[in-house]
């Protein structure tokens, strides 16, 4: 009898055991593996981002002091930021969820973007550009096209390669107003006097006294002011009449309109065939007449005071005017593919109507 009860309390306190055993081996590992994981999620789901962007105008030029009002889901007061000197704007420690940004400046329309801010993310927005409020067009009407030519030459004439290299005959807006011919004399003026043409003119007539060119000159300082003054003329006669003078008669654009825009090869083209088509004053693209017969002209003229002995024949001239068309030719692939990239401050401005041609 006393066997009995002693294995039945041998295998009650086996199964004691074992019971005590699971109990604190399951307690602790449900408590790991269901509590940590979902903390992190949390915090995970908590944390915050960013969002920051810039703002433009039609113009593409950024917008200082704009206002930009956060609102994100189910807040009804927001976080207002202004923009910096770039158009740029930041908002920091934003919690994730929907959110609603509403741009705003003086004389201009308002915009709204809406988007959803994932965890830690870093929301940049597209650009964003605020046009011309209703009112203010209805002002601006009054400005007639002379005067909107005008505002764009000026901005223009601002234009230089490097921050020095004058580059005024190229527009950077395909839509630019028509120039009058002040304008076109202006521009040929402007361009005929900077001080970086006298110094490049003056780097040419250098040149050519070093290789003797248009050796009936001579040399010293007498040949060098002759060479000089030939380069020089060559210049002046050049931009005038090929940029001024035939420009007003043919009503026609003078400038190189960057394209910017489309595959390498159809810019490529277009660079190319510039020099043979341009934009007339009535916005359409038509053969360059002025360029063709200014490049002929020009060489003629030089005729009047070059050396006798280094004049040039009918067949020399025109030779000569293809020749610097091809050199134009090369001058617009390099204001579309290489110029911008070396001007500061340049001038962009959105695509409209009035494009240059797809070829």
């Amino acid at each position: 009898m006393n066997g009995k009860r002693s294995k039945a309390r041998r295998s009650c306190g086996r199964w004691s055991w074992l019971a005590l055993v699971l109990l604190f081996c399951n307690a602790p590992a449900c408590s790991q593996q269901i509590e940590p994981p979902d903390a992190e999620q949390r915090g995970h789901r908590r944390e915050p981002g960013k969002i920051a962007g810039a703002v433009v105008d039609q113009t593409a030029l950024p917008i200082t002091g704009a206002s930009v009002i956060l609102t994100l889901d189910g807040d009804t007061t927001g976080q207002e930021v202004v923009t910096d000197e770039d158009g740029k704007f930041y908002f920091l420690n934003v919690p994730p969820g929907s959110f609603k940004l509403r741009f705003s400046s003086p004389g201009l329309a308002s915009r709204d973007i809406t988007g959803t801010l994932e965890p830690g993310q870093s929301y940049e927005t597209p650009l964003v550009m605020l046009a011309i409020a209703t009112q203010v067009t209805e002002v601006q009407v009054s400005l007639t096209p002379e005067e909107v030519a005008t505002a764009e030459i000026r901005e223009q004439e601002k234009q230089r390669v490097l921050g020095i290299i004058p580059n005024f005959y190229v527009s950077y807006s395909p839509h630019a107003a028509p120039l009058t011919p002040r304008l076109k004399f202006e521009l040929a003026w402007k361009s005929s006097t900077d001080p970086f043409t006298f110094v490049a003119v003056g780097m040419v007539a250098g040149l050519a006294q070093a290789g003797d060119r248009w050796g009936a000159y001579g040399q010293g300082a007498q040949g060098y002011a002759k060479r000089f003054g030939a380069t020089y003329a060559d210049v002046v006669t050049g931009t005038f009449i090929g940029g001024a003078i035939l420009p007003s008669i043919l009503k026609q654009d003078p400038r190189y309109f960057y394209k910017g825009r489309g595959t390498k090869k159809s810019r490529l083209l277009y660079a190319l065939a510039n020099p043979v088509i341009c934009k007339g004053d009535n916005g359409h693209w038509q053969p360059n007449y002025s360029s063709v017969l200014g490049n002929i002209a020009a060489g003629g003229i030089s005729n009047l005071y070059y050396p006798s002995n280094d004049r040039n024949t009918a067949g020399v001239i025109f030779s000569t005017a293809f020749i610097r068309m091809g050199e134009m030719a090369v001058a617009n692939i390099f204001q579309e593919f290489v110029v911008p990239k070396l001007t500061p401050n340049l001038p962009t401005r959105a695509p409209q109507s009035g494009d240059p041609p797809t070829f």
